[in-house]
């Protein structure tokens, strides 16, 4: 019996939208979004059929305030968070709970993968004064004294497992923040993720 699925596949996948390769982009989505459909579909009927179930997917904070640098990560993870959404409304009646987790900065090998998806990039032309920062931008979750994987995975586990759990639950590192940078004036927040993420990128003329 199948009680619980969480999807938490994904690969992050760092650079310009500009210069990114489109197949980059398809192996992101097809990990973190076609991934994460193909393991639901695989249960629901199963779930369906004893009327009870919980669909966790793993989303991310990113997508409260999308920044330079990790445009398909984030909207890799805000097609996740849609398509979560929906499924919350359409399984109801089947007795299945779905389950948005929204995590900030958590210790995890994230950073190794997105720089090793950068690294196999074709070489940077129009940003390449901006390398410096796209790398950094690599490694920005676990720079920020990221919330430990054991706190991260108790609390998740205690909200999922609830009798009703929320359609929404979000913790970890930048949390708060984050979710208050996406209900501020669009001038402001493109001021601060410029200046936070882009700082480093020499002036292009």
């Amino acid at each position: 019996q199948i009680d619980v699925l969480v999807n938490n596949a994904g690969v992050n996948c760092i650079g310009p939208l500009a210069e990114t390769p489109i197949s980059a982009m398809e192996n992101t989505f097809n990990t973190i979004v076609f991934g994460a459909m193909r393991m639901t579909q695989a249960v629901v009927p199963h779930m369906a059929s004893k009327k009870k179930g919980k669909i966790v997917n793993i989303g991310s904070i990113s997508i409260m305030a999308p920044g330079p640098w990790a445009g398909v990560y984030t909207a890799s993870k805000a097609a996740l968070h849609a398509l979560t959404d929906t499924l919350r409304l359409e399984l109801k009646p089947f007795g299945i709970d779905v389950i948005n987790i929204v995590p900030g900065g958590i210790q995890s090998n994230i950073a190794d993968s997105a720089i090793s998806s950068f690294n196999k990039l074709p070489e940077l032309k129009l940003y390449k004064p901006f390398e410096e920062a796209i790398r950094e931008r690599a490694f920005l979750s676990q720079n920020i004294k990221p919330m430990p994987t054991e706190t991260f995975a108790k609390e998740t586990v205690s909200v999922v497992l609830k009798k009703n759990p929320p359609a929404w639950f979000s913790t970890g590192r930048l949390s708060t923040v984050m979710t208050i940078m996406h209900h501020m004036p669009i001038f402001i927040k493109d001021f601060l993720l410029t200046k936070s993420l882009m700082k480093k990128g020499a002036k292009v003329e």
